[in-house]
């Protein structure tokens, strides 16, 4: 059986009992680095062997992992912070196990981009979660762009490198938007930021960011209009009989200043205004 295991963003605490549980009675656990694993086994005194396995090695062993699956081998997927797949390698490993029937089973935890959205309180009805922003420009404004019109919250990871000039980018196209920055998230300097595009620039302009960071962009769910038939129907009432506009002109008018749709202030008025001359 293949385990993908979660594996602490930061803190080390922060990994489960059935994920050591696991780590020690696997055959081997496959991770990106094994320096980076060897500091997370040793904290809890776990023996199992590490091997390499990152996206530039990953197809190359595939066929001896898949082998040893298959004589029966229990073996343990990791990535350096959090979830695997997630942004890092292991998916063709995934499709390789269904492929040839092998069983697969995930053993949650830590996830950047879930505890990023937490620390925000913007759980709307829906939320996006794109992974790295692509790095040319061009590319990036485009991408940002669609993100801005996306009806929720889009979460994305970027490098502290790369952040203010994403930043600048949104900051070009709305300013007002509101985005957050959680950084070095469960680590000591754990922040998250909340401000507008223009804000947020100008302040990691003024302190160059580090660590790993998810950026998260919030769109204002807007609820419908409250409407007040009465008040519409008046409305309506008033142009199109006083002041003798016709019935699908004062329709139009009241649509616009109410911001209510046309066809729902015709379902509205259309019984209560018969007696209108149109």
């Amino acid at each position: 059986m293949l385990f993908l295991i979660a594996t602490p963003i930061g803190h080390l605490a922060d990994i489960t009992f059935r994920a050591v549980e696991t780590l020690q009675r696997c055959s081997y656990i496959l991770c990106e680095d094994t320096r980076h694993s060897r500091h997370l086994l040793d904290h809890y005194n776990i023996k199992t062997p590490l091997k390499s396995f990152h996206k530039f090695n990953e197809s190359k062993k595939e066929s001896e992992i898949i082998e040893d699956l298959k004589e029966g081998k229990e073996v343990a997927l990791i990535s350096d912070a959090g979830m695997p797949l997630i942004c890092d390698p292991g998916a063709k490993l995934v499709e390789a196990c269904r492929d040839h029937d092998i069983a697969i089973s995930v053993i949650p935890g830590p996830s950047a981009c879930i505890s990023a959205l937490a620390l925000t309180g913007w759980f709307s009805e829906c939320f996006q979660f794109v992974g790295f922003l692509p790095k040319g420009e061009a590319l990036l404004k485009k991408t940002l762009s669609t993100l801005l019109h996306y009806p929720g919250t889009s979460i994305a990871y970027e490098t502290p490198q790369r952040l203010v000039k994403t930043l600048a980018i949104l900051k070009s196209l709305d300013p007002s938007r509101r985005v957050a920055v959680a950084r070095e998230l469960t680590k000591t300097y754990e922040e998250c930021k909340v401000a507008s595009a223009e804000n947020l620039h100008l302040f990691y302009v003024e302190h160059p960011p580090r660590g790993e960071i998810v950026l998260l962009i919030h769109q204002e769910i807007k609820q419908p209009p409250v409407i007040n038939e009465a008040a519409i129907i008046q409305q309506v009432k008033t142009l199109a009989h006083d002041l003798q506009i016709p019935l699908s002109d004062a329709i139009r008018r009241v649509a616009l200043e109410t911001g209510i749709s046309r066809k729902k202030i015709y379902t509205i008025t259309h019984l209560a205004l018969d007696d209108v001359d149109c």
